[in-house]
């Protein structure tokens, strides 16, 4: 081996952890600032209408049906919400939902992947902040949005344009910091 290559050799690990040091420093700035969010996942839906789709109501639920001509013509801003009964996150999101719901915005909920009678006990249990409640068992309609997994919120504007996605449970902080502040905004 040549000299200059035994120094490339031995250089390498030094030069790559540099780089990997650098922009570690570089992610941790920009969430100490608060440009990087590592639980944002981008979504392609941010600016265009919801994708078309009608589900069938979840039964015994006493709310109807909805698809996403539903939620375009509603003619204000409306919350979507994808949950499911064996989600724990979507217990710790739930009160949130009820507040928002007890304030006048619509919350439309997704059962993603549930059994109807799971998801029915879960209301019953914990309260029906839902203005309409809908089941996706199979998961298709959840795809076409680009749903990572449950809880995932949606909000859409009084023209019915997804403005928002959040993919985790919505705290008390992120209703106060992020989703109120949106709410006003897309009145």
């Amino acid at each position: 081996m040549t000299p200059l290559a035994r120094r490339l050799l031995l250089t390498t690990p030094f030069v790559a952890a540099a780089v990997g040091g650098v922009g570690f420093y570089t992610a941790l700035q920009r969430q100490r600032t608060g440009v990087y969010n590592p639980r944002g996942v981008p979504s392609a839906l941010i600016g265009q209408p919801p994708p078309d789709f009608v589900l069938p109501e979840l039964p015994e639920s006493g709310v109807a049906s909805f698809g996403g001509a539903d939620l375009r013509a509603l003619g204000r801003p409306v919350l979507v919400n994808f949950w499911a009964s064996w989600c724990v996150p979507c217990i710790i999101e739930h009160p949130q939902l009820m507040k928002l719901s007890r304030e006048g915005v619509p919350v439309f909920g997704i059962a993603y992947k549930d059994k109807a009678p799971d998801s029915l006990q879960f209301i019953r249990r914990h309260g029906n902040p839902f203005h309409r409640l809908a089941q996706d068992v199979p998961g298709r309609v959840a795809i076409d949005w680009g749903v990572y997994g449950v809880p995932e919120s949606y909000l859409l504007d009084a023209q019915g344009v997804i403005r928002w996605r959040y993919a985790g449970p919505i705290t008390d902080e992120v209703l106060e910091q992020d989703l109120r502040i949106l709410l006003r905004r897309y009145a």
